[in-house]
């Protein structure tokens, strides 16, 4: 097998090896994920989620630059801008928010 043949093999080994281990499914919602972090961008207006890191991340309301979400069974009001909020062993921050989307990050935090 030729050197570039047997590096393409590996290479699409090594990607779909990484999302199977993050874990990542969604609906309504798409998703950015490495091994310790995801960010995870929800539609407005459809019954969003995504599991990520496995657990659920799920978009429940948002109003100006305000957004409430469930990460890991736990509801959160978040604020573009503002620290991250702990919630299952995880950090969450709002990265944006507009009309059409709100984007979050999702993070392990280091001590769990």
């Amino acid at each position: 097998m030729p050197p570039a043949r047997r590096a393409a093999g590996l290479f699409a080994g090594l990607a779909l090896g990484l999302a199977v281990l993050a874990g990542c499914s969604s609906q309504g919602a798409s998703t950015d994920c490495g091994l310790d972090a995801c960010t995870v961008t929800f539609e407005r207006g459809v019954d969003a989620s995504a599991t990520i890191l496995g657990v659920e991340a799920k978009l429940v309301g948002a109003e100006g630059d305000q957004v409430t979400v469930e990460v890991a069974g736990e509801q959160l009001t978040l604020t573009t801008g503002q620290q991250a909020t702990e919630a299952g062993g995880f950090a969450v921050t709002l990265d944006s928010v507009t009309d059409q989307q709100v984007k979050i990050r999702v993070s392990r935090n280091p001590g769990n």
